[in-house]
C-alpha cells in the first residue's frame, strides 16, 4: 500500500477488556496479543499494571513472550503507576508508557478535585518520571474534547517540551461529531507548539455510534495512530473498530489526500483476529457488524445478486477475501484422520501444539458421530473453546435432561470439583433451568443469570449450537459460552464457562481492579 502510514494501537487487552464481563485469563491474552503481532498492528497496550496483580504479570508476559509490536502499559499521572508500568515491560524490545490526567473542568472540578495549575503539574511530572524507564512515552488529557482549549494547548506545549513523544486526543465520553474532532486535531496540530515533533493520536469512544467516523476525521486532519479495539470492544458501547478503521483507510484512499494513507495490518488476518476474540471474550458479533459480521458480504435482494453476478463491484466495495475469507471451503466427515484435520486448522490459521491438535480432533470425533458433515465454522467454534485456557475448578462430567408435553422437566449432573465428584438433581420451568438448578446445587453457587441466547452455528437440522450466558456476582459480570450439538448441553457448558471463568478472576485479583476511561 502506498501513502503516509497510520499507526494502529491496539487496546483490546486494555480498553476492550473493560467491557462488561469480557476480562480474560491471562493465557487468553498471551493468545490475543500473538495473533495481533500477526495481524500487524504496531502498538499493542497489553495492560494497567498497577490495577492488579493480574493485570500486571499480563503485561509482563505479553513483553517477555511477543515480539514485532511495541509493548505499551498505562499509568495515571503518578509516581507509583508509572513504576509499576516500567517494571512490567522491562523485558520489552520497544516499550512504551501510556500516562494520563483529565483536562475538562467536570473532570478536574468532581473527579480530580484540583485546580488546572497542578493538574498541569502533574502531568509534566508524570512525563519526567516515564523518562526514567523509556523514551517512547504516550501523553493523553482525559476528556479533551469536553477540556477548553487553550488549556489543552498549554498542556500538550508542556508535555511536549518535558519528552512526551506521542500526543493522545481523547473523547471520554463519545460526545463530538466528526467535523468537531476533526476540528480540534486541526486547531492542536496548528497551535500547539513542538507538535511536529509529536505523533498525533485518536481515542474516541463510540457513545453516538462516531468513534469510526471520528478517527478517520482525526486522521485526515494530522492524526498519525488510531487507538482502536477488535470488534470495537470497550466500556459503555466501546471504542473505535480496529477491522472498521483499517479498511476504510484501505478502500478510501482518495479521501486522505493526493498520496493516500496506509497501515500495517495485513488484512487477511483481520476476519481470524475477530473470531478469536469474540471466542475468548464471549462477545457475539453481531451479524450486521460491519467487515466482520456474518452478512457483512451477503447479498439476498435479487437485484443485488443480479449486480454481482454480473459484476462484484456493482455491490460491494471490497472482498471477502481481502479480510481473510474466501478461498476453498471444505467439508470434515467422521472419516476424516488426524492429519486431514490438522491440515484443515493449519489452513485456517490456528497454530496448534501436538497436545491442542489431539483435544481438539477427539473433539472433532465426538462431533463427527453427531453430524454428517463438519464446516469450517464447526472448526473453529471447537477448536476456540479448546483454547479457552481457563482453570477448570467446575467441570460438568455428565448432564441427562428430561422434559416433554405434560412433564416436568427434570435435569441431573455430575460434576467434578476440584477432583471431588457432586451429583445434583433439580427440576425447573425448562430444560434449560432445571440443567442450571443442577448445576447450582453441585456447585453450591448461585450467580445470578442475567442474559442467555443460543444461535445456530451453520445451517441444517443438524447444526452446532452455541449458547452464550452473562452472570452477575458482586457487581461483576462475567460471559460464558458453549458447543455442542445438543442445545441443552451447549447450555450447561455455557454456564459452566462462564462460573469458571468468575472463579479464575477472584482468584488473580487480590483486589478489584481499577478501570479508567480515556
Amino acid at each position: 500500500m502506498s501513502g503516509e502510514k497510520v499507526l494502529i494501537f491496539d487496546t483490546t487487552l486494555r480498553d476492550g477488556e473493560q467491557s462488561p464481563g469480557a476480562a480474560m485469563s491471562i493465557p487468553q491474552k498471551l493468545e490475543i496479543a500473538r495473533q495481533l503481532a500477526v495481524l500487524g498492528v504496531d502498538i499493542i497496550e497489553a495492560g494497567f499494571p498497577i490495577s492488579s496483580p493480574a493485570q500486571f504479570e499480563a503485561t509482563r508476559l505479553v513483553c517477555e513472550q511477543i515480539k514485532g509490536p511495541t509493548i505499551a502499559a498505562l499509568a495515571r499521572a503518578n509516581a507509583l503507576d508509572i513504576e509499576s508500568a516500567g517494571k512490567a515491560l522491562a523485558a520489552a524490545k520497544k516499550k512504551r508508557i501510556h500516562t494520563f490526567i483529565a483536562t475538562s473542568p467536570i473532570h478536574m472540578k468532581h473527579k480530580l478535585k484540583k485546580e488546572p495549575a497542578q493538574v498541569l503539574k502533574m502531568a509534566v511530572d508524570a512525563i519526567k518520571c516515564c523518562k526514567n524507564f523509556t523514551d517512547d512515552i504516550e501523553f493523553s488529557p482525559e476528556d479533551a474534547c469536553r477540556s477548553e482549549i487553550p488549556f489543552l494547548i498549554e498542556v500538550l506545549a508542556a508535555v511536549i517540551e518535558a519528552g512526551a513523544t506521542t500526543l493522545n486526543i481523547p473523547d471520554t465520553v463519545g460526545y463530538v461529531l466528526p467535523y468537531e474532532y476533526g476540528q480540534i486535531i486541526a486547531r492542536l496540530k496548528s497551535d500547539v507548539k513542538g507538535i511536529d515533533k509529536c505523533v498525533i493520536s485518536t481515542h474516541c469512544h463510540n457513545d453516538l455510534g462516531m468513534a469510526v467516523a471520528n478517527s478517520l476525521a482525526g486522521v485526515r486532519n494530522g492524526a498519525r495512530q488510531v487507538e482502536c479495539t477488535v470488534n470495537g470492544l470497550g466500556e459503555r458501547a466501546g471504542n473505535a473498530a480496529m477491522e472498521e478503521v483499517v479498511m476504510a483507510i484501505r478502500t478510501r484512499q482518495d479521501f486522505f489526500g493526493a498520496g493516500g494513507m496506509s497501515t500495517n495490518i495485513n488484512t487477511k488476518e483481520i476476519y481470524r483476529t475477530s473470531q478469536l476474540v469474540s471466542q475468548l471474550t464471549g462477545f457475539v458479533i453481531q451479524p450486521n457488524k460491519a467487515i466482520v459480521g456474518a452478512n457483512a458480504f451477503a447479498h439476498e435482494s435479487g437485484i443485488h445478486v443480479d449486480g454481482i453476478l454480473k459484476e462484484r463491484t456493482t455491490y460491494e466495495i471490497m472482498t471477502p477475501e481481502t479480510i481473510g475469507l474466501g478461498g476453498s471451503r471444505m467439508v470434515l466427515g467422521r472419516h476424516t484422520g488426524r492429519a486431514g484435520f490438522a491440515d484443515r486448522c493449519k489452513q485456517l490459521g490456528y497454530k496448534l501444539t501436538k497436545e491442542e491438535i489431539e483435544q481438539a480432533y477427539q473433539r472433532f470425533i465426538e462431533i463427527a458421530d453427531k453430524k454428517k458433515e463438519v464446516f469450517d465454522e464447526d472448526v473453529a467454534a471447537l477448536v476456540n473453546a479448546e483454547k479457552r485456557v481457563i482453570e477448570q475448578v467446575y467441570v460438568l462430567e455428565y448432564l441427562h435432561v428430561a422434559s416433554g408435553t405434560g412433564t416436568l422437566p427434570t435435569a441431573s449432573v455430575k460434576m467434578r470439583i476440584k477432583g471431588e465428584m457432586k451429583i445434583a438433581v433439580a427440576y425447573g420451568d425448562g430444560p434449560v433451568d432445571a440443567a442450571y438448578e443442577a448445576i447450582r446445587r453441585a456447585m453450591d453457587l448461585r450467580p445470578k443469570l442475567e442474559e442467555y441466547s443460543i444461535r445456530a452455528i451453520t445451517g441444517g437440522t443438524e447444526a452446532m449450537g452455541e449458547a452464550t450466558v452473562r452472570i452477575r456476582e458482586n457487581d461483576r459480570t462475567f460471559i460464558g459460552r458453549g458447543v455442542s450439538t445438543d442445545i441443552i448441553e451447549a447450555s450447561a457448558k455455557a454456564y459452566v464457562d462462564a462460573v469458571n471463568r468468575m472463579v479464575a478472576a477472584q482468584g488473580t485479583d487480590e483486589h478489584p481492579q481499577v478501570k479508567v476511561q480515556l
